[in-house]
């Protein structure tokens, strides 16, 4: 029996099995019961730090406490006219309704287009924040709208209350839990070998998400967090278990007892989940180096649902392990659950050895290949776009859409996002006059400019809002060019001889400023993630060349990632297939997403793959073999796993949120791209071609390094 620490603690959670079950079931229930009252709302800062879009909102909470810059927005259109009488009583009747409803405000407007046809009312949100308005609220508002449009009467909403109320009652994580489950006995060919990842995923899953509210009791945490701390808990945890109870499986075809088994796959798979696990929580980690304080929160929630799912994956697994011993593999289903000593003896002549053999036999034709299909996968990232989708991106059948459709036709289409300039207004009342009189003309006079309404006055009289229509839509090149040209050239003259502060807000200039900041910032967070998961490897495996290239492959991966994203967001056919039909902006924070959780998770599968290689290598010394049985003895696991990983996040495909469809499509192929090109083609090839170079590390590095190897006993392995 092997005489690690893990091994020692997979040994006592397995003697100790119903102590360990009973505190893992009452860390549950404390949670669900003790823990989760004291859940805070889920909110965060979405400004980015030092910009002018930044400082415009500030102005309006400062000088306008009693106006919210969330809006829902009632659009209506009549070939009558929007002001016909028998028009106009049908929609004063229907903003009355409306206003009854909790969370709505008073009514602005109507504003009609310039043909006579199309109106919006703008109803105030009666909150302290626009997603406080209750769901209920969004669905009689979406009622209301259906029974008022009859008659040549067309009626549409849009609006944060209205885009959650329309959203489908599909829930992603049941479905990928679903497709998960049927993996497992694919996998396992057992309903007890595949219920013990998915019940490990579940403890996880219960005490990780709820930690995720009660979070949000102390820090900013956005309200999409939760979805992705819940798609990385249910991932990793079913992952990380899977490779203990193969290793289990493995050790006991091998004519081990069950507890050495356990000990044994613990000190070996479950070393390997615990270094695959931290890197994840780094990589999630250094989204701090964004300085994006809405992403702390996600951040910080999705590495306490990591770092549960791995510690559950240590203790709670081996003691459920415990339960069952010998009879893990019952309750079969089909041939696939039938494990035999034989069978694992025999596995040289299995298909992976064989399938080895070929990569190792023609190393730089496989790399070669490789490279190409993942280079191909990435040529779409050159139409990368950063911004932030629309309701002009909602599929044509929603409210949203129909009332974007209404405004675009009626007003122009950069009527659905506004500038909003707010203006700090000297003392001196005339001056103040005067003042608004030249910042509305000057900025009405740009060429890209449709219209800028009046200034409307805070209570005091010292701030002012003007309120600007592009000729563009937000989406535009034209409108990033108008915000430049307004910030640069129109806006500073202005200031200088009115005395005046002007700053251009709203959302289309906030996804501006946000944009520019992440491309500034991006290439510093990716140097971070990277050199921190460099060091990691490195002290993991002992080895440079390892380390090295895990991260280039890993890099690789992720650019195929943001290539496949790139061409779905496109609305192309790709697009279509998951519900995306016009050309769709991907908003700024998800490439940076995208690069934390799939550096981590890419990771767990070098690991996986490389600690058994490392283990085989340190058995015997050849560097061939040790691939080849490293890749036989790990390729049906990875497989496995990967399909899991790839079901969970192709399962967020299925949410009407654009932002969650694009995000699981970029992970889910990132994983793909990982487990089959990356680490099945790539990795056994250039290992082949490095020989016993793979385990160089220069002595000197050696001796800074922590004496943290991932096997118990290892040999001298070749330094330099």
């Amino acid at each position: 029996m092997p005489a690690s620490r893990l091994a020692r603690l997979g040994s006592w959670c397995y003697r100790r099995r119903r102590t360990v079950l009973a505190a893992w079931v009452a860390a549950l229930a404390a949670t669900l019961i003790l823990v989760a009252p004291l859940a805070g709302d889920f909110q965060a800062d979405f400004n980015t730090p030092g910009s002018d879009s930044g400082a415009a909102e500030a102005v309006l909470d400062d000088r306008f406490g009693d106006r919210s810059a969330a809006t829902i927005d009632v659009v209506w259109h009549a070939a009558a006219g929007a002001r016909a009488p028998e028009v106009r009583e049908r929609v004063d009747a229907l903003i009355a309704d409306a206003q009854k409803l909790e969370g709505v405000g008073r009514a602005i407007g109507p504003e009609v287009s310039p043909d006579g046809r199309t109106a919006i009312a703008r109803l105030q949100i009666d909150a302290v924040r626009d997603n406080d308005v209750p769901v209920q609220t969004g669905e009689e508002l979406i009622a209301l709208a259906r029974q008022a449009s009859d008659d040549g009467l067309q009626v549409a909403m849009s609006g944060w209350a209205i885009s959650n109320a329309q959203e489908s009652e599909v829930s992603p994580e049941v479905v990928g839990f679903l497709i998960a489950t049927i993996v497992l006995l694919l996998t396992f060919g057992s309903l007890l070998a595949a219920g013990l990842p998915l019940l490990t995923a579940l403890f996880g899953l219960g005490i990780g998400t709820t930690l995720v509210g009660t979070l949000a009791a102390v820090m900013d945490v956005p309200e999409f967090a939760p979805a992705i701390a819940a798609m990385m808990a249910i991932g990793v945890g079913i992952d990380y278990a899977l490779l203990v109870v193969t290793r289990y499986r493995s050790a006991l075809a091998a004519g081990r007892t069950p507890e050495a088994a356990v000990a044994e796959a613990i000190s070996t798979a479950g070393r390997s989940v615990l270094v695959a696990g931290l890197v994840v929580v780094v990589a999630l980690l250094g989204l701090f180096a964004m300085r994006l304080p809405f992403l702390y929160g996600v951040a910080v929630s999705s590495s306490l649902a990591v770092a549960v799912a791995a510690l559950a994956a240590v203790t709670l697994l081996p003691a459920l392990l415990g339960f069952l011993g010998h009879k893990i593999d019952r309750l079969r289903i089909g041939r696939a659950g039938k494990v035999s000593g034989a069978r694992a003896r025999a596995g040289r002549a299995s298909r992976w050895i064989g399938y080895s053999r070929v990569i190792q036999r023609h190393p730089w034709t496989a790399a070669i290949a490789g490279v190409l299909v993942i280079a191909a996968l990435a040529m779409p990232i050159k139409d990368f776009r950063l911004g932030f989708p629309d309701a002009g991106n909602d599929p044509a059948e929603t409210m949203t859409r129909q009332a974007y459709d209404l405004v675009a036709a009626g007003f122009g289409p950069g009527a659905s996002g506004p500038l909003m300039l707010t203006a700090q207004l000297p003392s001196d009342g005339e001056d103040r006059r005067r003042a608004l009189t030249i910042l509305r003309q000057r900025v009405a006079a740009q060429p890209e400019v449709l219209a800028a309404a009046p200034a409307q006055l805070n209570g005091a009289g010292d701030a002012a809002v003007l309120m600007v229509t592009p000729r563009s839509s937000p989406q535009e090149a034209a409108t990033q060019r108008l915000v430049a040209d307004l910030r640069e050239d129109v806006l500073p003259p202005i200031e200088r001889s009115t005395g005046m502060i002007v700053n251009v807000g709203g959302m289309t200039a906030a996804i501006v400023d946000q944009a520019r900041y992440t491309l500034r910032r991006l290439p510093l967070f990716i140097v971070a993630v990277v050199s921190l998961s460099f060091l990691l490897l490195l002290g993991a495996f002992r080895s440079l060349p390892v380390a090295l290239k895990a991260g280039v492959l890993n890099l690789l991966s992720i650019g195929a990632a943001y290539g496949v994203v790139a061409l779905v967001a496109g609305g192309g056919w790709a697009g279509q297939l998951v519900g995306i039909d016009t050309a769709t902006p991907v908003p700024p924070f998800i490439p940076v997403f995208m690069f934390a959780i799939l550096f981590g998770l890419s990771m767990d599968y070098e690991v996986f793959l490389l600690s058994r290689i490392r283990e085989e290598y340190l058995r015997h010394g050849d560097n061939s073999r040790a691939v080849c049985d490293g890749l036989a003895s790990t390729g049906r696991v990875i497989t496995a796993a990967a399909a899991i990983m790839i079901a969970v996040f192709s399962s967020f495909a299925l949410a009407d949120d654009v932002i969650l469809k694009l995000m699981g499509i970029g992970l889910a192929t990132a994983i793909l791209v990982d487990a089959t090109i990356i680490r099945m083609v790539l990795v056994p090839a250039i290992m082949q071609l490095l020989g016993r170079a793979n385990w160089w590390l220069p002595r000197w590095i050696d001796g800074l390094l922590p004496k943290a190897p991932l096997a118990d006993s290892e040999p001298a392995p070749s330094r330099g």
